[in-house]
């Protein structure tokens, strides 16, 4: 057995990998795992392989680049198993095989992944903790993801919050924004932004503002904004106390008369038009 360290990343494993598939080294004789090389399982391959070669579908490297970002430890063992299948001569149709245990596996990492970065577009909440000397304005935020998504992430909000610094904290490494230019650095045990200011505040008016009792489904949200997250958004506070008032706020708005719509201002350009259409 050989046992080989992935790294921390995608682009760490596919070095690894690709030195395996040079020495024509199988699955089923790797165990990926991080730490020393030696070991009592390490021995050298049974027997020296053919070498692997060529040319890998640009669909595998975008699924093995998703699938990286899943918590697994199974995902760097299912990769190369699916790697080493693709690049057998009747491999190429594998990525087709909805049904393949392999394959099966890493769409539902993938999925995982896709989902746990679209709930950090959506929940990541800053708040804003100065201004530079030429008035940059300076934001912090705390994410914890169930999985290595931050990388992933982070283009979202380069491109949305270009024109501030931002810091995004998680425990799986952190991303930051500043002067244009982005960076990394690992992760955190703890949210380091403690000084709660007027930024939340500006969250909470927002939500009240948009909160629409005769929509409330509070089902449909905890599915779509699972619990875990409402600990580190702003508004989640006011979720029960909206909830509670929503019947009556309803009953309010049902017997509340409505209004008369008003009439179209006087335009001339379009009264024209009018007596064009119908002439009479």
């Amino acid at each position: 057995m050989r046992r080989v360290d992935p790294g921390d990343g995608f682009e760490s494993w596919r070095e690894a990998a690709r030195g395996l598939l040079a020495e024509g080294v199988p699955p089923g004789e790797v165990i990926w795992e991080a730490g020393p090389q030696t070991s009592l399982f390490d021995s050298p391959a049974s027997s020296p392989g053919k070498p692997l070669r060529g040319t890998v579908p640009p669909a595998f490297l975008e699924l093995a680049r998703l699938v990286a970002c899943h918590r697994d430890p199974r995902r760097w063992s299912i990769l190369y198993r699916l790697l080493w299948r693709i690049l057998q001569p009747d491999g190429r149709r594998l990525l087709e095989l909805a049904s393949d245990p392999d394959l099966a596996q890493a769409r539902t990492m993938e999925k995982n992944v896709r989902r746990e970065i679209h709930k950090m577009h959506a929940f990541v909440r800053f708040r804003k903790t100065g201004e530079d000397e030429s008035g940059r304005e300076r934001f912090v935020a705390w994410f914890e993801p169930e999985h290595f998504i931050v990388e992933a992430a982070a283009p979202f909000f380069r491109k949305r919050f270009a024109n501030m610094d931002w810091s995004i904290f998680t425990p799986h490494g952190c991303v930051h924004w500043l002067g244009g230019v982005a960076k990394s650095s690992p992760g955190v045990e703890s949210d380091p932004c403690d000084d709660r200011d007027a930024m939340e505040a500006v969250w909470r008016t927002y939500y009240r503002s948009i909160f629409n009792p005769a929509r409330l489904k509070l089902k449909a949200m905890s599915a779509e904004m699972p619990k875990r997250y409402w600990k580190n958004l702003p508004e989640a506070e006011l979720i029960e106390e909206l909830g509670r008032a929503s019947g009556s706020r309803v009953d309010s708005m049902l017997a509340t008369p409505g209004r008369v719509p008003r009439g179209l201002p006087r335009n001339a350009y379009l009264e024209s038009l009018h007596r064009l259409a119908d002439p009479e």
